[in-house]
Order: C-alpha cells, then sequence, then structure tokens
C-alpha cells in the first residue's frame, strides 16, 4: 500500500499523523529517561512508572501501530519484575535515550522540508488556477462586449435614419471586439490546457512522490524503534539473566514491529475512497456572436438555444476537494453520510455490531424472565408470575427499537455498499443462534424466535405466499381457542388484525416459526404472533396446552 496512490487528498492527517510519530518517539525517548532517573529505586517506583506510560483502556483514541502495542508490551513485561536497576542505567542512557533524540531531530528536518515541498507545489497549482480563471473571466467579458457591438451594427444597419459613417464606424467597433474576443479565447483555452497539464503532474507525479518520502521516512521511524525496543532489552539481558523470561517477551514484542502493517494501518484509518479529480472542460463564449461574411475567422458551432452546453459547465467543480485547503466542517448526521465513503463503512458496521450486542442482551434477558415466570406459575410459593409482566413487555419494546435501529443502520451499510440485498439475509444467521428453528420462515418471510419472541412489524410478505392457503372453499376445523394477550395491527398480508382481550379460534398450530393461524367468529382468518396470544387446545386433538 502506498501513501501516494491511496491517500492522495489526506495531506493534513499525514502532517498529524508524522508529527504524532516523533511525538511518540520522544514520548518513549521521555520515558527511557525517566526510567534511568528512578533506576535507583525500589521496585514501587519502577511499578508506578509503567503505571504512568501504560495506555488508558477507556479511550478508543489509543493508536493500533504494531510499534505503539510492542511499547505496551514491553512496560508489562516491565511490571512483571522489580528491584534495584542501577547496573544497567549507563548502558541505556548512552545506548537508547541518546540514540532515541539524535534520531528525534533528524525526522523533525526531514519532515519539515517534505511538508514544505507539499505546500510549494499545491501554491504553484493554485496559481496556475488563477492564471487560467483570469483568462476565462476576461473571455467570457470580451464576448459580451463583442455581443453588445454585434446589436449595435445590427441596429444601425437597419436603421434607415443612420448615416454611412455610423454604420461603418459600428461595423469597425464590431470587428475589433470579435477580435479580441477570439485572441481571449486562444488564451483561455491555453491556460486551460496548462492547468490541466499541472494538474495531473500535481496530482499523478509530484504529490505521490512527495507522499512517498514521507511514507519512507515514517517506516523507517516505525523500525527504529524496534531497533530500539531490541536493544532496551538486549542491554538488561546481559546484565540480569534472572529476568531472561521478561526480556525474551521484549525481544518478541520488537519483532512484532511491523512498518508495513503500521503504513497498511494508516491508509485504513484515513483513506476517503474519493477519485482524484478530472480535467476542467472548456466554456465557449463565443457562440453567440454572429460572423460578417467578410469575417474570415472560423467560429465554433453553437450549441441549441444560443447558450453553452450546461454539461461542460466549469463553475459546478467549484466545490472540488483541494488537497491543501482547509475544508468546511460538514455537520454530523445520523447516518454518517458526511463522513467518506470508506470512514461511513467502517462506522456504520461499527455501530451494527454494538446494537447486535445490546439486542442479544435483551433477549437473554427476556428469556429468563420467561423461564422464571414458567417457574412461578408452576410454583406460586416463589412470586407473582404477573409482577415479571412489565419487565417482560420493557424488554419486548427495546427489543423492537433495537431492531428498529438494526435495520436503518443496516440500510445505510448496503447503500455504501451498494447492496440490495434484504435485511433478513443479514439477521437470519443472528436469529438461528437464537432458538429459531431451521428451514422455516414466517409469513412475514423472515426467521423468528420461538413461540417466545415477539413480531410487532413483522417485514413486508411474498403479496402471492398465502393464495394456496386460503383458497380452500372448505374451512379448517377449530382445534382450540387463545386469548390475545396483545393488540396486533396486521398490517401484512396473510396477518388478521386483533384487539387485546379477543377471543380467536385456532385452526392451525405455531410450527415453529412464531406464527399461529386462527378465525374470527366472523369467519376472517389469518395469522398473528404465538407470544401475542395465550393458547388452549382441546383435549380431544393434543391435550390442553397453554403458551404464553
Amino acid at each position: 500500500m502506498s501513501w501516494g496512490t491511496d491517500l492522495w487528498d489526506q495531506f493534513d492527517n499525514l502532517d498529524k499523523h508524522t508529527q504524532w510519530g516523533i511525538d511518540f518517539l520522544e514520548r518513549y525517548a521521555k520515558f527511557v529517561k525517566e526510567r534511568l532517573d528512578i533506576e535507583q529505586a525500589y521496585a514501587k517506583q519502577l511499578r508506578s512508572l509503567v503505571k504512568k506510560y501504560c495506555p488508558k483502556r477507556s479511550k478508543d483514541d489509543e493508536p493500533r501501530f504494531t510499534s505503539c502495542l510492542s511499547f505496551y508490551s514491553i512496560l508489562n513485561e516491565l511490571n512483571d519484575y522489580a528491584g534495584q536497576r542501577e547496573v544497567v542505567a549507563e548502558e541505556m542512557g548512552h545506548k537508547v535515550y541518546g540514540e532515541l533524540m539524535r534520531y528525534s531531530q533528524d525526522l523533525k528536518g526531514e519532515r519539515k522540508h517534505h511538508l514544505q515541498e507539499g505546500r510549494k507545489a499545491q501554491q504553484y497549482l493554485d496559481q496556475c488556477w488563477k492564471h487560467m480563471d483570469n483568462s476565462k473571466k476576461k473571455f467570457e467579458r470580451e464576448c459580451k462586449e463583442a455581443e453588445k457591438s454585434q446589436l449595435i451594427y445590427e441596429r444601425l444597419d437597419n436603421d434607415i435614419n443612420a448615416t454611412k459613417s455610423e454604420v461603418e464606424k459600428a461595423k469597425s467597433q464590431l470587428y475589433l471586439r470579435q477580435h479580441m474576443a477570439e485572441e481571449n479565447k486562444n488564451e483561455y483555452a491555453a491556460q486551460l490546457q496548462n492547468f490541466n497539464a499541472e494538474q495531473w503532474k500535481h496530482f499523478n507525479v509530484a504529490i505521490p512522490q512527495i507522499f512517498k518520502n514521507l511514507q519512507d521516512m515514517d517506516e523507517r521511524r516505525t523500525v527504529k524503534l524496534g531497533e530500539m525496543y531490541r536493544t532496551f532489552a538486549e542491554v538488561e539481558r546481559r546484565v540480569i539473566p534472572i529476568v531472561s523470561k521478561c526480556l525474551e517477551g521484549m525481544v518478541t514484542a520488537a519483532k512484532n514491529v511491523d512498518e508495513r502493517r503500521d503504513s497498511g494501518i494508516v491508509v485504513e484509518s484515513f483513506k476517503s475512497g474519493f477519485e482524484p479529480p478530472g480535467d476542467f472542460p472548456f466554456e465557449d463564449f463565443s457562440q453567440n456572436i454572429q460572423r460578417t461574411g467578410s469575417d474570415g475567422t472560423i467560429g465554433t458551432p453553437k450549441t441549441e438555444g444560443g447558450k453553452p452546453d450546461p454539461k461542460h459547465a466549469v463553475g459546478r467543480t467549484k466545490n472540488k476537494l483541494w488537497l491543501f485547503g482547509k475544508k468546511p466542517k460538514a455537520p454530523t448526521l445520523e447516518d454518517l453520510s458526511h463522513l467518506p465513503p470508506e470512514q461511513r463503512r467502517k462506522k456504520l458496521q461499527q455501530r451494527i455490531d454494538e446494537l447486535n450486542k445490546e439486542l442479544q442482551k435483551e433477549m437473554d434477558q427476556r428469556d429468563a424472565l420467561n423461564k422464571m415466570k414458567d417457574v412461578y406459575e408452576k410454583n406460586p410459593q416463589m412470586g407473582d408470575p404477573g409482577s415479571l409482566q412489565p419487565k417482560i413487555s420493557e424488554t419486548i419494546c427495546n427489543m423492537e427499537k433495537l431492531r428498529s435501529e438494526i435495520h436503518k443502520n443496516e440500510s445505510w451499510l448496503a447503500e455504501v455498499e451498494g447492496k440490495h440485498g434484504s435485511r433478513s439475509e443479514r439477521r437470519s444467521s443472528a436469529d438461528v443462534n437464537h432458538h429459531a428453528p431451521h428451514g422455516r420462515e414466517s409469513p412475514e418471510g423472515s426467521y423468528t424466535d420461538d413461540h417466545s419472541q415477539e413480531h410487532r412489524s413483522p417485514p413486508q410478505p411474498d403479496p402471492h405466499e398465502f393464495d394456496d392457503e386460503f383458497d380452500d372453499d372448505d374451512p379448517l376445523p377449530a382445534i382450540g381457542h387463545c386469548k390475545a394477550l396483545y393488540s396486533f395491527d396486521g398490517s401484512n398480508e396473510g396477518t388478521l388484525v386483533m384487539n387485546e382481550n379477543e377471543v380467536l379460534y385456532i385452526i392451525e398450530e405455531d410450527k415453529g416459526d412464531g406464527w399461529t393461524r386462527v378465525r374470527k367468529q366472523g369467519g376472517e382468518e389469518g395469522y398473528v404472533p404465538t407470544s401475542y396470544v395465550e393458547i388452549t387446545l382441546e383435549k380431544n386433538s393434543k391435550g390442553a396446552v397453554t403458551y404464553i
């Protein structure tokens, strides 16, 4: 992965990252210095130092680079042993701290040089842009003046009271304006061609080379840190054989430093997903100028209506992304559309994972409450089953809210990824892992939980899915009855509206998909969620069984 191609528009972030790298190196050097100062102290002081430099686990902005992780591993190893450390102080001061400080100064000078080159390249591109823009405005202004001269000439030429000298003067003025417009047109075309060439060179040659130099510098810094970690460990190994196991861990941590992986993390963190800007189109403002018979200049063909083609309007590119310009801060939107595509996808995926974890917790809590309710019903002396119903209802409500949030975020994620898959394709695995029977779908077309799972807002069904089920001439016999515990809107095809406490006839049991087929007293049939009703089957069918 190359910063020059993948991070062409991330100059500010690379500026911050390279500064952070030097700050981190100096932070490590400072750590070594303080370590030298407390080498004569007891183990408690050493552990205090380790604690001071350990990362704060609660922060989300801790670096994920291998050099950082290796440093934290070293701190953990240091915490495993304590005692007098006076013997190693002199060598550490010379081989680690002094080398790091000298190397830090070299990095600062090199970084400053590369950033200055980048800013100079951007300033030169801005200059080319200004020249091109000025020539375009001048061309436009001269074309308007030529149009005015043409109108004056035509008016005098058609005026019988105008003198010949007036007509000839207007005609001369028209020729002059047309000639100036043509010259400015050629100048504008040349400036535009030059700017497009300079812009291509800027984004495909100059900036990639500058960013490659920054990448090489940062990777060398990472390698240097790895070497210093190793030196830090090997100095102690020579004088303290007792702590060899801890030092081996530090060497292992140093070997884990991977400059390529760190560079990949930088790309992953800052890559926007945008493409570099394309060439600017040419705007022809001379199309409204009519050529006289004596003018031998070849004009540009006019477009329909005498206006420039709006598809090629340069004005539409005014909001293009400038590499070194300050970007306006976009407001934080709920769907994260203010972020670049790659960053938006990562944030949405992270949010969906967190919501799925919360949903799983709510589902586990609901199952636990249902089991507790069953225990209370079988053993009333242990508690009142009705006292758990408000908590169960609250949990169900929370689950529906979480499902709604997951669906919304998955829609945004599908939009980013260019996918049009349904929500059930991504959620089926999660539902199957939580009591969902295999091989059967609910009337809404999505896998469901067991009879304790709620479906207040099932997805839209296939409009032809229930045609065969309700085409029978003879109604199915009732095998029991049920009482509605909650109201159900029955908004989807194949479902049935029911009110709380309404009594319905059961004509088909729940086959494991969370839905029961019922019939109203008026003869209307449909499916309702099994978890919304209290079911009693007739004894001559399968015995009296109650589902709650």
